[in-house]
C-alpha cells in the first residue's frame, strides 16, 4: 500500500447525488472488485491498482472551516468516491475532524461507510442534529463478499453497527449496492436496525472476472437484479421500512 500525505486544493464539493460530497481520501484500501470510483485514476495520474494507493488529504478540515462559511447550508455527503472510515482513517482522523466542523454548523450529513470504525465518531453523531449514518452492504453472505470485497469488514459487523447506531437515536440506512448474490437473505438482517434502504444494481464491468472465475453468471442478469429487487422492496414493505430503488 502506497500512502502519500497531500494538501488538496478544495474539499467542499458539487455532488450529483447530494448538494456537497467530502472525500476526505483518494483511493480506498477496502479495493473492492466492483468499484466504480477506479474512474479517478484518469484525473490522479495514479498508476499503481485501484486498492494499492491511497493520498491522505491532511489539511482537509483547515480547507473546510474556511470553505464552509462561503456556501449556504446544503446537505453533504461522506464520501463519494472513498470510504471515508477505511482503516488509515484510525490514524488520521481527517473524517472525524471534517464532521466535527459539519456538526458544529449545523449541516445535514449523510455518511456512507462499510466499516464499523464509525462507532469510534458516536460522540459527534449523537451531538449532531442532521446526521444519518448508512452502512454499505451488498450481500448477506459473506463467503460472496470474501469474493467482491475481500479488504473490507464482514458482513456480521456491518449488521453489528447498524444495529448499535439505530440503537442510539441515530438515523440509519442500508445501501444494498451493488445487488450481490445473497443480497435476497438481506432484508430480515436489517429489520429494526435501519430507517430506509436503498438498492442499486450491479452496473459496473469491473468484477466480471469474479463472477466468471467462480460460476456466477447467472447472479448478474436482469432478472436476477429485478427478481431480488422485488424481493427486497416486499420484505421491507412488510416491516414498515422504506425501500428506494435506483435503477
Amino acid at each position: 500500500m502506497i500512502v502519500k500525505e497531500i494538501r488538496s486544493k478544495t474539499i467542499l464539493s458539487t455532488s450529483k447525488v447530494h448538494d456537497h460530497v467530502i472525500n476526505p481520501y483518494v483511493g480506498c484500501q477496502h479495493a473492492c472488485s466492483y468499484c466504480y470510483a477506479r474512474f479517478m485514476k484518469r484525473f490522479t495520474g495514479h498508476k499503481e491498482p485501484w486498492g494499492r494507493f491511497v493520498d491522505v488529504k491532511i489539511n482537509a478540515a483547515d480547507l473546510l472551516r474556511v470553505e464552509i462559511g462561503k456556501k449556504k447550508r446544503a446537505s453533504v455527503w461522506v464520501s463519494g468516491v472513498c470510504d471515508p472510515y477505511q482503516p488509515l482513517e484510525a490514524k488520521y482522523k481527517i473524517t472525524r475532524a471534517c464532521l466535527e466542523i459539519l456538526a458544529h454548523h449545523d449541516w445535514p450529513v449523510i455518511i456512507q461507510t462499510r466499516s464499523p470504525l464509525v462507532l469510534r465518531d458516536m460522540d459527534i453523531l449523537k451531538r449532531a442534529k442532521n446526521f444519518e449514518v448508512g452502512l454499505t452492504i451488498p450481500t448477506a453472505d459473506d463467503a460472496i463478499r470474501k469474493l467482491f470485497e475481500p479488504n473490507a469488514p464482514p458482513i456480521m459487523d456491518r449488521l453489528r453497527t447498524l444495529d448499535e447506531l439505530h440503537r442510539s437515536g441515530i438515523k440509519t440506512y442500508a445501501m444494498i449496492a451493488p445487488v450481490l448474490p445473497g443480497a435476497e437473505g438481506l432484508t430480515q438482517a436489517l429489520v429494526g436496525k435501519v430507517d430506509h434502504v436503498i438498492v442499486d444494481r450491479m452496473n459496473y464491468n469491473h468484477a466480471d472476472w469474479v463472477y466468471t472465475k467462480y460460476g456466477l453468471e447467472d447472479k448478474r442478469s436482469d432478472d436476477f437484479f429485478h427478481g431480488v429487487s422485488r424481493e427486497i422492496a416486499t420484505v421491507c414493505e412488510q416491516s414498515g421500512i422504506e425501500c428506494r430503488l435506483i435503477f
